[in-house]
């Protein structure tokens, strides 16, 4: 968007988006806006299938922005992003997709469509395709002793263009691509449980690798995690969190506050300073997707003053809102 028109959809919120999730969500951006000119950092966490959404249209220009400055993901929204960057023009949208009968599902996976909602990824453009390149680098790290994040391996791919990109993808859209150029940290917290993942292990089983080492696991990721907060703190600087949906993108990033203080009795680091969650999950027992805020103040997360919102509403709808007004907001 140019910033004449962001400019204007502030304003529209402003205006119209005054009670209930709407207001929420304004508030949410406002307090957004404030921890970014204090010069507080933020952490976005990617659940669901963010990047199929195409969120990459405005998370990408977050982060050409610095208004963002890591990224916790699954792995399938890691690689969904670069699916979509090699085989865009290969993919087939289904926007009737609630019609379609089980003998309709089928005829699509004899095509090798992979259905996400409305949207069908194609397996041999873009998952193989990927796959292949992938493997030229997994081996050549297992043959060197090496070992890295999935992250930094799709880095690799797109700096050194060793993919070629869709015809009809715009490159800015790309919110990989926009942290490969930043060298964003991202944490992938399990990572096999993705079709890259997947193809990882399959390949040592059918012999194109020797081990498993090539791939830097959830534990490391953790103590890089750690790494990252303590960097970032150092100088007395906060970090927010910016959740989108639940599961493990979320829950697992969110711990190491927690583990600093309780576990490691580093109680100078700050909590987090600020907390917003995206979520359709209701509130029910046990449900940690669907908690309050305030429950995490119990666990040592948050504080009773840290800004926080919970924004009950469709992701691709709300958090594209949200990087606008905060956007619009330094020009």
């Amino acid at each position: 968007m140019r910033p004449r028109d962001l400019k204007g959809v502030r304003r529209f919120m402003d205006d119209h988006f005054r009670h209930f999730n709407a207001a929420t969500l304004v508030d949410s951006a406002r307090a957004w806006a404030t921890l970014s000119a204090r010069g507080d950092a933020m952490i976005v966490t990617l659940a669901g299938a963010m990047s199929t959404a195409e969120l990459g249209r405005s998370l990408a220009a977050m982060i050409r922005a610095g208004k963002v400055q890591a990224i916790s993901c699954t792995g399938a929204n890691l690689e969904e992003d670069l699916f979509n960057l090699v085989a865009h023009h290969h993919y087939l949208r289904l926007p009737n997709y609630r019609d379609l009968t089980p003998e309709d599902e089928a005829d699509l996976a004899a095509k090798q469509l992979n259905r996400v909602t409305d949207t069908c990824i194609p397996e041999e453009q873009a998952m193989r395709v990927v796959e292949g390149a992938l493997l030229s680098l997994w081996q050549d790290a297992e043959a060197a002793g090496a070992s890295s994040f999935p992250h930094e391996y799709f880095y690799d791919l797109l700096l050194n263009e060793r993919v070629e990109l869709s015809p009809k993808v715009n490159p800015e859209h790309s919110w990989l691509l926009a942290a490969a150029q930043k060298n964003l940290p991202i944490f992938t917290p399990g990572w096999e449980d993705s079709t890259l993942g997947n193809m990882f292990v399959a390949r040592h089983l059918a012999g194109d690798l020797r081990g498993l080492s090539a791939i830097r696991g959830g534990l490391e990721a953790m103590k890089a995690l750690i790494d990252w907060y303590r960097d970032t703190t150092r100088d007395g600087q906060g970090i927010g969190f910016f959740q989108i949906g639940g599961g493990i993108a979320g829950d697992f990033p969110i711990c190491v506050v927690p583990l600093l203080h309780q576990d490691l009795g580093e109680t100078e680091r700050p909590l987090w300073s600020y907390f917003c969650q995206i979520s359709d999950s209701t509130t029910s027992y046990g449900s940690y997707s669907g908690a309050v805020p305030n429950e995490k103040i119990t666990w040592g997360k948050l504080s009773p003053v840290t800004p926080r919102f919970v924004i009950e509403s469709d992701a691709t709808i709300v958090a594209p809102l949200i990087f606008a007004w905060v956007l619009a907001q330094d020009d």
